[in-house]
């Protein structure tokens, strides 16, 4: 998904974007970037963020770098933000998103005379071609307008100029963005952020959220509505579920708060025994947390994450990678597992291969006499689209099932969405065998959604439903 960050102020911002868009790093494993504008113009540094954390690769920049105004950026796919002379003058822009048509808009961009720069593995930066768009258009609003109606899957741009930030969400407001003001009144400073979570501690109240498809303009004396949002809103669901900050809100509903009523829920319909509840960690412990409320059963911790340096299993791009993650940044505690019937929590399972091989496994070589796995969320049953996390049906733990009892691939999953279907179940229990646990019970999509809070009809819930 990646992360942005933005900040506009009337004294040096440097600190304030160095940390804010390090708070950002664990929605991506591969790229980050910095760029500001300054009494020296603008200047930018990219780093790779696979093998060290944020901070220490973006440390001497931080101490060279000097300006008002800034923008971040945490990005698996592309290295950015990146710096553009065009007919609005100088800026840089950072995008975050999936653009499904991209090979369509280069295509059509390089028929038209665009060339790109060079790029690792032969791709062109989104960054690059979205300001290619955007440069079509009469001003940089238009054009930034023009760019998302071009797009299919979903963007959000940070655009930096002398002027301040122009931050525009993603037509459907899949991905959120949030502003903050400051709230040391000595100056006037506004941050723009994918997540809220990053205010706090930087000295910043929410504002509000941007809306969906909403463009405004931040400088230090406001921010100005530069185009209205759209009636029409499909926000992620799995940010509550995985991928968001614990710590963080989107569009009103605090992520630990929703993830701990989803525990509820999922004791709610469940009545096995056991003598401690866990969740996996970091995104399966407030489910956990819930289900430990409203169960009575306690909550202990039979695994623990070594350091916060080691990143997430499920967002590097290889599997390799994936695999090496999973393996290192779990310790099992023995004097908890051994002999004892525990209830885990996930947030998911993907393709449940770590799962399986990198943390069932290591509870049953410590001693586990039970191990009944809970998701926080339905069997994922489609590809993101308009995210790069799960990118192919193969890849996902319900379709190995569905192929295997099939004998092949199957178009019509009707009944395989349906929980109260005897393929339901197969499927399940096909999925609980191949994982090795003792039971295997899923949340349903009603639950899910109230345990989030909102709308249906305002969720993204393809990853579940397939539309």
């Amino acid at each position: 998904m990646g992360g942005l960050f933005g900040v506009v102020s009337t004294t040096d911002c440097v600190q304030t974007l160095f940390y804010g868009t390090d708070y950002h790093s664990h929605l991506g494993t591969e790229n980050g970037g910095m760029a500001i504008w300054g009494p020296n113009g603008f200047y930018k540094a990219i780093h790779s963020i696979s093998q060290a954390q944020f901070k220490s690769r973006f440390i001497d920049d931080y101490k060279k770098m000097e300006g008002v105004f800034g923008i971040g950026a945490i990005d698996d796919e592309t290295p950015q933000p990146l710096i553009f002379r065009s007919k609005f003058g100088v800026y840089s822009l950072a995008v975050s998103g999936l653009i499904t048509n991209k090979d369509k808009l280069v295509n059509g961009l390089l028929n038209d005379g665009a060339s790109f720069g060079e790029s690792s593995g032969g791709a062109v930066n989104n960054a690059e071609m979205a300001a290619y768009l955007i440069n079509r258009g009469d001003n940089i609003v238009e054009g930034i307008a023009s760019m998302r109606a071009s797009v299919e899957g979903s963007i959000c741009a940070l655009v930096l100029t002398a002027e301040g930030i122009y931050a525009a969400r993603d037509k459907l407001g899949r991905f959120p963005l949030a502003i903050g003001k400051n709230k040391d009144g000595n100056r006037k400073s506004y941050v723009v952020a994918t997540e809220v979570s990053s205010f706090e501690n930087l000295g910043y109240e929410l504002l509000r959220f941007l809306g969906p498809g909403e463009i405004v303009l931040l400088t230090p004396d406001g921010v100005k509505q530069m185009k209205p949002e759209g009636s029409e809103k499909k926000i992620c669901s799995f940010l509550w579920i995985y991928t968001g900050s614990p710590s963080s809100m989107y569009d009103g509903v605090a992520v630990e708060s929703a993830r701990e009523r989803c525990g509820r829920y999922l004791a709610k319909r469940d009545n096995v025994q056991a003598d401690f509840v866990s969740g996996v960690p970091d995104s399966g412990v407030g489910h956990a947390i819930g289900y430990a409320m409203e169960s009575g059963i306690p909550y202990r911790r039979p695994l623990v994450k070594y350091t916060p340096g080691y990143g997430r299993s499920y967002t590097p791009p290889a599997q390799e990678i994936r695999n090496l993650v999973a393996t290192m940044k779990l310790i099992a505690i023995r004097d908890v597992i051994n002999g004892n019937r525990m209830i885990i929590c996930d947030d998911s399972i993907v393709r449940g291969t770590q799962l399986k091989n990198y943390t069932i496994k290591k509870l049953w070589e410590n001693g586990a006499k039970e191990i009944h796995i809970r998701p926080a969320c339905p069997p994922l049953m489609f590809p993101c689209i308009y995210s790069a996390s799960t990118r192919t049906t193969a890849e996902l733990a319900s379709h190995k099932a569905i192929r295997v009892l099939e004998g092949n691939d199957v178009k019509n999953l009707a009944e395989y969405l349906d929980p109260t279907s005897p393929k339901y179940a197969e499927m399940v229990d096909w999925i609980r065998r191949d994982l090795n646990v003792t039971s295997l019970k899923y949340m349903t999509i009603e639950d899910m959604i109230a345990a989030i809070g909102l709308p249906a009809d305002q969720l993204c819930l393809h990853c579940w439903l397939g539309k």
